[in-house]
């Protein structure tokens, strides 16, 4: 699984380097929110920014929140990204469900239109955004979102550097998918231009926690057919022993989610494994520090949880330094 990369770009790194990135970064975060409204500086829909206070430019990840879930749940998650360099947009897309089946669509294309516009008035002094390196990311139809988004079923001014998809789900079956239907279940047929793309999955996600209810991501709609369908460069990831949910705060949710997903033992340790191996990912594909994630992918035990597959396919992509594999 290693990652061919050129040694002038990045020094070996160490078991210890690499493991860090599973533990809160060196880095002060704030959390901040800001309202819509009808000023051009206003966001389109309501956005949680989790972002360093240390000055410096950053880039920019924005995040989908799931189906029926509120962008606070993910703090945890968000901060822990945040602290290791990275600006996170979280927009709030829905209080309840959506008035129609792609207004998650064109509400994420709208606020990532707004954030050369808005953004920099709210982040802390000193702070800026690099939008050059702005990531698309999102969690169960939200990953579906992210995905549809960067596919182009809707239009924005800025263009994404890499996709993250978190146990992203496409609908409740191969014959029930949501709108646009984006799966095709032919092999590499994303049509992202070979954009890095990582995909984060759950071991339980795809499994029912009784008779009658269905699961939370289930096969044929979930992590795998995304990876499947992903051109190279892809990544995946699978959290064994852990659930749909378990990305989120601990006390998000809590007891619904555990009358309708399976979950693992501790949130915690899902959250620092996605958000681990999201920071590695992001290195490689905006910082140009890709031996993080090639250590993950040669030694996964080092993650806080159990990780299995790990796979990849890798082309060439991203600065010219990323090498086919085989």
């Amino acid at each position: 699984m290693a990652l061919t990369v050129d040694r002038a770009m990045i020094s070996i790194t160490s078991d210890s380097d690499a493991s860090a990135l599973f533990e809160t970064g060196k880095l002060n975060v704030t959390v901040l929110t800001a309202k819509t409204g009808n000023e051009a500086s206003q966001p389109p829909k309501p956005v949680l920014i989790v972002s360093p206070t240390d000055v410096g430019t950053y880039p920019v990840l924005l995040f989908v929140h799931g189906f029926f879930l509120q962008n606070h749940y993910y703090t945890e998650l968000l901060r822990h990204i945040s602290s290791h360099g990275f600006i996170v947009v979280a927009p709030q897309l829905f209080s309840i469900l959506p008035e129609c089946s792609t207004e998650d669509l064109t509400s994420v294309a709208a606020v990532t239109n707004w954030l050369p516009v808005g953004l920099q008035s709210i982040l802390p002094t000193n702070v800026k955004p690099n939008f050059e390196k702005l990531t698309l990311s999102g969690h169960s139809r939200g990953g579906q979102t992210a995905f549809a988004l960067a596919l182009g079923h809707a239009q924005t001014s800025l263009k994404f550097t890499a996709l993250i998809g978190v146990d992203p789900v496409a609908g409740m079956s191969e014959t029930s998918q949501v709108e646009p239907k984006i799966l095709t279940y032919e092999p590499a047929s994303f049509k992202l231009d070979h954009m890095p793309v990582l995909v984060i999955g759950s071991g339980l996600g795809e499994e029912s926690i009784n008779c009658l209810a269905p699961a939370c991501a289930p096969e044929g709609v979930n992590h795998k057919e995304f990876y499947y369908e992903c051109q190279s460069p892809c990544y995946h990831f699978v959290v064994t022993k852990y659930g749909h949910m378990d990305v989120l705060n601990n006390n998000a949710l809590n007891l619904v989610t555990k009358c309708i997903c399976k979950n693992g033992k501790c949130r915690d340790i899902m959250r620092r494994c996605t958000a681990g191996i999201t920071v590695a990912f992001l290195k490689a594909y905006t910082e140009e520090e890709a031996g993080y994630l090639n250590h993950i992918l040669s030694k996964p035990e080092i993650a806080p949880g159990e990780l299995d597959p790990v796979e990849s396919r890798q082309g060439m992509k991203s600065l010219g330094k990323f090498c086919q594999k085989n």
